[in-house]
C-alpha cells in the first residue's frame, strides 16, 4: 500500500486545514486507516482512527471536537479536517494504514505515508 498524504500548510491560530491521504494498492476499503502527528522533540502520537467502514472512529483527547476523520471508499482516501488550530497542533502528520481490525497503535499499522507538515502561527 502506498499512501500520499497532502493538505498541510501554515495557517493562523484559530484557522483550519483539511488533510488527505490517497491510497494504492491494496483494497483500501479494508484497511484500517489513521493519522498520527510528531511534534520536534516529542513522540509521534495518534491523532485519529477511523475502521474500514467508518462506522468506528477514534480521536485523541488533545484534538476533539476540533478534528473530524472520514473516508471515501471509493476514491480511496482518507481525511482530517482540523478546525480551531492552536499552536500546539504544530507537528508533522502522518497518514497510515492498518490491516488489523480497528486500533490505536502505531506498532498495528503496517503502511505509512510521507508526512505533510502543519504549522499554526499564534
Amino acid at each position: 500500500v502506498q499512501l500520499q498524504a497532502s493538505g498541510g500548510g501554515l495557517v493562523q491560530a484559530g484557522g483550519s486545514l483539511r488533510l488527505s491521504c490517497a491510497a494504492s494498492g491494496r483494497t483500501f476499503s479494508s484497511l484500517t486507516m489513521g493519522w498520527f502527528r510528531q511534534a520536534p522533540g516529542k513522540d509521534r502520537d495518534v491523532v485519529a482512527a477511523i475502521s474500514w467502514s467508518g462506522a468506528r472512529t477514534y480521536y485523541a483527547d488533545s484534538v476533539k471536537g476540533r478534528v473530524t476523520i472520514s473516508r471515501d471508499n471509493a476514491k480511496n482516501t482518507v481525511y482530517l479536517q482540523m478546525n480551531s488550530l492552536k499552536p500546539e497542533d504544530t507537528a508533522v502528520y502522518y497518514c497510515a494504514a492498518s490491516g488489523s481490525p480497528f486500533n490505536v497503535n502505531q506498532r498495528r499499522y503496517d503502511y505509512w505515508g510521507q508526512g505533510t507538515q502543519v504549522t499554526v502561527s499564534s
